[in-house]
């Protein structure tokens, strides 16, 4: 059973370790996937910039602890401003935690120390945290030093950006998930005339269903040129 904590993602789909188009991060996922297991990592830290899926990964492995009948929440720090930081009282019962975007509380001490005393409890309870945040824990802009020294403690990951051909692979598994066919040249085009950040291809793809499904017609460069207004 989860705790999804308010959050605005607007997902179409619910994201899985198993969608995640890997690239050069096989060795976070295998971290990912073994952190659930008795002799796994209890806290694990994911850094990256914005677009590299860290909301994707700490989504999928909550829904990896579900899997498993474990209790998990998720909480969107982007989120923070409209809640409470006394949300965080009790979550130390669960199995797992994630945490996405860690750096957004920083300077606002009440949410900091309330962080703190929630590590704390969680520790002491054996329950699982995962994080996500722009950078790595070194570097982050937590102001309270023993948050701060918390973060550092367990294992912390860089994800690494897509090469174009992970970007391929991206723009099929989202074409896939909307049960729309992307022939390959296409797919190529769109990388040759479209932003290649993330984002922008799931907006990309997201433009292309509506308008294939309103004109009822297949994915080809002509058609793609017409409904991105493509020189």
């Amino acid at each position: 059973m989860s705790r999804q904590l308010p959050l605005s993602l607007g997902l179409q789909h619910a994201p899985s370790l198993d969608d995640f188009v890997v690239g050069r991060n096989q060795t976070l996922i295998e971290a990912l996937r073994h952190s659930l297991d008795p002799t796994g990592e209890p806290v694990l830290y994911l850094f990256g910039p914005n677009g590299c899926g860290r909301s994707h990964l700490l989504l999928g492995q909550c829904a990896q602890a579900e899997q498993r009948d474990l209790r998990c929440a998720y909480l969107a720090l982007r989120d923070h401003a409209k809640l409470a930081p006394g949300i965080l009282d009790g979550l130390e019962t669960l199995d797992l935690i994630a945490f996405d975007d860690i750096q957004l509380i920083a300077g606002e001490a009440v949410w900091e120390e309330a962080l703190f005393a929630l590590f704390n409890r969680c520790r002491d309870h054996g329950t699982r945290m995962l994080f996500s945040a722009d950078c790595g824990p070194a570097a982050s802009p937590i102001q309270l030093p023993d948050l701060r020294s918390r973060l550092a403690w367990g294992l912390s990951l860089s994800i690494q950006p897509l090469d174009d051909q992970g970007r391929l692979e991206l723009l099929q598994s989202l074409a896939t998930r909307r049960a729309l066919s992307l022939p390959s040249d296409v797919a190529r085009y769109l990388l040759e005339r479209t932003s290649r950040h993330p984002s922008d291809l799931v907006d990309t793809i997201n433009k292309l269903d509506q308008a294939s499904l309103a004109e009822q017609r297949r994915l080809t460069i002509p058609f793609v040129r017409e409904s991105l207004q493509l020189g």
